[in-house]
């Protein structure tokens, strides 16, 4: 039921390509679904923090609500892992390891006594993974974040127009097939990425953005969809960018460091390639003006002229 669903969104999307402005273009509030209740949960989430397709990979928007308190300000790295879940997270764990970049990652969190870093296992949302709850010091330094991975995070193509990295690796034959652990392990690398920019963002704007975002929503959908309205305007200003770019900023950060992994993690070059020249097409169709960040990556592969 939720793959019929997201399929009548991708059918809303490319309806959609042709109109002049990308707020409404991209975010327009869908009109049909398989039934009811999944018709006003997707309501529910296009008018809140974050885009439709956005929160199919990611999950309610709980997980990116600031709770002061919730995270053990210990430091280090805390596994929340319930025993059952423990050995297909080994697994997923293993696989991000393997690279150089994840090694160095997790380095980076797993004896810092100023961040605590909690990674747990959640069934709410099977295939996706979010990363939230948050705390800044009064200094607005980044002290606390949690990740939250599904229980079946090994499977599920994420949308190419939000995540061209993750949806790069679905299968399109058996000679590009990869492991499910792959895919999970560069699924957790994206939200080990929403840590890392999210620790390199002011923490006021970043705060700011969460809050208003679900008002500038509320606007849109109540003023005929006009992205023009001085009100929206005034807060596009205020947030840095539009709802649709605050977000595409935010998942296309995430996305290069998911490509780190991916240039570490296969060292044949025909098959690095393969993936490299799927995400410079969606990268092409959704995010040309995020394309310096993936172009970056590519270039400091071991093979930074032919594979993009």
């Amino acid at each position: 039921m939720r793959k019929l669903a997201l399929a009548s969104v991708f059918v809303l999307w490319a309806s959609l390509l042709s109109l002049p402005t990308l707020v409404v273009r991209s975010e327009r509030q869908p009109k049909t679904f398989a039934n009811g209740r999944e018709s006003s949960r997707l309501e529910r989430l296009w008018q809140g923090a974050r885009p439709v397709m956005v929160a199919a990979y990611h999950g309610d928007d709980d997980a990116y609500v600031v709770k002061p308190g919730a995270n053990d300000q210990t430091g280090g790295l805390k596994e929340v892992i319930l025993d059952k879940y423990k050995p297909r997270y080994q697994q997923w764990k293993k696989e991000f390891l393997s690279t150089e970049v994840g090694r160095q990652q997790w380095a980076r969190y797993e004896h810092n006594p100023d961040f605590t870093l909690t990674i747990t296992i959640s069934t709410d949302n099977h295939e996706g993974a979010g990363t939230g709850k948050y705390k800044w010091d009064e200094s607005g330094k980044l002290i606390a974040a949690t990740i939250t991975l599904g229980d079946r995070l090994s499977e599920g193509y994420p949308n190419p127009i939000y995540f061209p990295v993750m949806n790069s690796l679905t299968p399109h034959g058996t000679s590009d097939s990869i492991s499910q652990n792959t895919l999970a392990a560069t699924k957790l690398a994206h939200e080990i990425g929403h840590v890392i920019s999210t620790a390199k963002t002011d923490a006021a704007l970043y705060q700011l953005q969460n809050r208003l975002i679900p008002t500038y929503n509320k606007i849109l959908l109540s003023n005929g969809r006009d992205p023009n309205d001085p009100q929206l305007l005034e807060l596009a200003q205020q947030m840095d960018g539009t709802p649709v770019q605050v977000w595409q900023d935010r998942e296309y950060r995430s996305e290069a460091n998911a490509m780190l992994f991916i240039r570490d993690r296969f060292s044949d070059e025909g098959l690095r390639c393969v993936f490299f020249h799927r995400i410079k097409q969606s990268v092409d169709t959704y995010a040309k003006d995020y394309i310096e960040r993936f172009l970056q990556v590519a270039q400091s592969s071991p093979s930074p002229n032919g594979c993009w």
